[in-house]
């Protein structure tokens, strides 16, 4: 049976850092899917400074949609995160200049979620709290907003503990999580 946490909070919060922490303390060679679409040279820093961080005794997979396609029964598996992982579905329904039909590619996230955590692992989630601020002006921003909000409902719905991260101090608001992992913080 799969164990499902996820890790929520703002951009820099600590997120990653205690995702990280929390997976290598529950196995010696954690799964590590990154789900990232590198668009830019700045993101690409980012992935490589992300990478360091963890060495080399994180398994990595570089999977943008199809997660499940990836056999990671009886692992620690970190997928990181929830919010590119629904841009790289989002961008795709997008067709140019067309607004993509959220209902749809919300169905198709949560399917493929299910799919994942259908096999005996423990699941790491991390995800952004995008929609904390005030309402974009923008159409697509605010598409994506309601998309990424309902799909960390979804996930949060079926999540055995729900972490929210503030300011590098993990809150746990659902559930509990399986170590202490408190935040020892070093700059990227």
């Amino acid at each position: 049976m799969s164990k499902v946490i996820l890790i929520t909070g703002g951009q820099r919060s600590g997120k990653s850092a205690y995702a990280e922490r929390l997976a290598f303390s529950l196995s010696t060679h954690p799964v590590y899917m990154a789900t990232a679409h590198v668009w830019d040279d700045e993101f690409r820093e980012r992935v490589r400074r992300h990478q360091a961080r963890r060495g080399p005794s994180w398994e990595n997979i570089e999977e943008e949609r199809r997660l499940s396609s990836h056999d990671v029964g009886g692992r620690v598996v970190l997928v990181d995160c929830l919010t590119l992982w629904c841009t790289n579905f989002f961008h795709e329904a997008s067709n140019g200049d067309t607004l993509p039909d959220i209902d749809t590619v919300f169905k198709e996230v949560c399917k493929e979620f299910d799919r994942l955590v259908s096999q005996d692992a423990t699941f790491i989630f991390v995800t952004n709290e995008i929609g904390s601020g005030g309402v974009s002006p923008n159409a697509v921003q605010r598409r994506f907003t309601d998309l990424l909000g309902w799909v960390n409902q979804y996930v949060a719905a079926r999540a055995d503990s729900v972490v929210l991260m503030v300011s590098g101090i993990p809150v746990v608001i659902k559930g509990k999580t399986a170590s202490d992992t408190s935040s020892n913080i070093t700059m990227p």
